[in-house]
């Protein structure tokens, strides 16, 4: 928590030292009102009975309670302000930290997990601080100055007192105990709640498909009862609190009283007066005590949950990426449009074989070079390397003769058009969605992004929607075909106009004439940029410069589609699956 709370800002600390002031000021107050009450007992006591000397000393009790409640309300307003800039400023850097996480960090972690913690881990300590700001000041000074007020008083009323204390502290620290390892729990489950309302929102398509909408519902009651029981048994526990602050208060004034009245039928009569003066007095502060103890076991309500929360968002901002930013921008590069790999191995952070062993090649400029291979056979993870969503494990990767390593990373995806296998859709507009990317420019012209509409073959669809390149995208793209996603996605990376492209299986939900007439025209608009193309389609690949053949992790072929039709029988395999001898002949 306190690794937390030394980022809050000097402004906010002077807020701080402002509501730290008043709180005194306000315990003040609320100490002097016993003292006004001890007046008025002695004044209507006496023979004289003057009215008007009561009526003062109640004035004074009303502006004392008047000043509190102003003093509360600009503590109230103050403890806000702070807690909401902190939350404020915590959030932002839990989001700019997540954005420099490569995919690693991102599945350690959990989408749902990460969502949670910028959320309802940030609120709890919001809550912590505007509550605990107020509590943690008042409580202990309102409970040493009432101590110090009483002191001496009276030994039979100072030990009752101290008796009701032990009785709140020692039910505080046994709910600590059980409580506390529950509410990981409860955030762990929150995490999870999460996780199965998302996987339900994004797969609702699949879920009704196969009509599985009651075994995802058992799925999702089946966490919100754990977790509910979970809250319900912490909850309960803490509802204990209050009919025992109730009974000790209580018990309390009634004990005082009850010593009290012993203590002033023996007295004599000269005194009898002033003891019941101290028994009023001391009512007060004894409550005064006891309120005392009563905002501090809120606070141990909040607290646990909110050093729960902090541990987990100190985990995030700890979290060291495995992805380190370079320090060259590229300027030094001999080269342009290069991809080499240099005896690259590569396995998932969390995982015990290779997936990727000892590739080589050279990619120049200007080339389109294909990657094929059966499922599982590492495309996709070997063309993640070049934009380093994971570090290879041995070996070099070098783009412009520079090691990717080197590079810092906002020079290095400069230099690429990415296309996803799963074409990514934000709201807004096709125009937004096509400039989303642009590289070089503040802002991509009408002109460039129709044209790069045009060239990945999205013109003619795009302008029969109600408001053409202004027509609206729903986030993920679900009013729109999956071929249609992807031509959009191929479009941004055209507009961005990098040296280097990477299409990640792009072409799968064309059909195969808007495939071959995209794959045309995207030859003629690159045609000085590196073309880099994983597809399962032989098709597709056909007439790459270059195709890579991969299986088991190993390049096992590397020409054209005729050399590797002589020389490669896992290529040889996978186009007679899909083409007949004839046509691969014609091909």
């Amino acid at each position: 928590m306190f690794k937390l709370l030394k980022k809050i800002s000097s402004k906010d600390v002077f807020f701080m030292l402002i509501c730290f002031g008043l709180i005194v000021f306000q315990v003040w107050l609320e100490l002097k009102l016993p003292d006004y009450m001890s007046n008025i007992t002695r004044l209507v006591q006496t023979t004289t009975n003057n009215i008007g000397e009561i009526l003062i000393q109640g004035g004074y009790m009303m502006l004392c309670a008047l000043a509190s409640l102003i003093s509360a309300i600009i503590v109230g307003y103050f403890a806000s302000k702070i807690a909401a800039d902190f939350s404020f400023n915590l959030r932002g850097r839990i989001f700019r930290k997540v954005e420099k996480f490569s995919m690693a960090e991102i599945k350690k972690y959990q989408t749902s997990s990460l969502i949670t913690r910028t959320t309802n881990d940030v609120t709890q300590i919001e809550m912590f601080i505007a509550m605990g700001l107020q509590l943690i000041i008042r409580a202990p000074i309102m409970a040493i100055w009432a101590v110090t007020k009483i002191f001496n008083k009276n030994l039979e009323w100072s030990l009752l007192t101290g008796a009701g204390v032990v009785v709140l502290l020692t039910t505080v620290i046994i709910l600590m105990i059980i409580v506390l390892p529950r509410f990981v729990k409860v955030q762990k489950l929150t995490d999870k709640v999460n996780d199965v309302t998302r996987e339900n929102l994004t797969g609702i398509r699949v879920i009704r498909a196969f009509n599985a909408e009651k075994f995802e519902e058992d799925r999702f009651e089946d966490v919100n009862n754990t977790l509910t029981r979970t809250q319900m048994f912490n909850q309960k526990c803490f509802a204990i609190m209050q009919p025992i602050m109730n009974i000790v208060m209580h018990f309390l004034s009634l004990g005082i009283y009850f010593i009290g009245a012993f203590l002033i039928e023996a007295a004599n009569m000269a005194d009898k007066i002033s003891l019941f003066s101290n028994m009023i007095v001391f009512t007060s502060y004894g409550m005064q005590v006891i309120m005392s103890f009563l905002m501090l076991a809120m606070i141990f309500m909040i607290l646990p949950r909110a050093q729960v929360s902090a541990r987990r968002i100190n985990e995030i901002l700890e979290e060291k990426p495995s992805i380190i930013d370079g320090s060259l921008d590229g300027s030094e590069a001999k080269e342009t449009g290069t991809v080499e790999f240099k005896n690259v191995s590569f396995k998932y952070p969390d995982a015990d074989e290779y997936l990727l062993k000892n590739i080589s090649f050279k990619i120049n400029k200007g080339d389109t070079v294909a990657f094929i291979g059966s499922t599982g056979s590492g495309k996709s993870s070997l063309i993640n390397l070049i934009p380093r969503f994971y570090d290879a494990t041995d070996g070099e990767i070098l783009v412009d003769g520079i090691n990717v390593k080197d590079y810092k990373l906002e020079s290095l995806h400069n230099k690429i058009g990415y296309v996803p296998q799963k074409a990514v859709m934000f709201t807004g507009t096709v125009m937004d969605n096509v400039s989303y990317g642009y590289n070089g420019k503040e802002k991509a012209s009408a002109r460039e992004i129709k044209k790069a509409i045009e060239v990945a073959q999205g013109k003619e669809f795009v302008e029969k929607m109600d408001k053409k390149y202004e027509s609206h995208i729903a986030r993920g793209g679900t009013n729109i075909s999956g071929g249609q996603k992807q031509r959009i996605a191929i479009a941004r990376a055209i507009a961005r106009d990098p040296e280097i492209y990477i299409f990640d299986d792009s072409f799968s939900a064309l059909d195969y004439k808007t495939d071959a007439i995209l794959r045309k025209e995207l030859k003629k608009y690159t045609k000085n940029a590196t073309c880099l193309i994983v597809a399962q389609r032989i098709g597709t690949i056909i007439n790459a410069d270059k195709i890579i053949v991969l299986d088991k992790g190993e390049c096992v072929g590397f020409g054209t589609h005729k050399d590797l039709l002589k020389s490669c029988d896992v290529y040889n395999e996978i186009a007679l699956s899909q083409l007949s001898k004839e046509e691969l002949e014609h091909a």
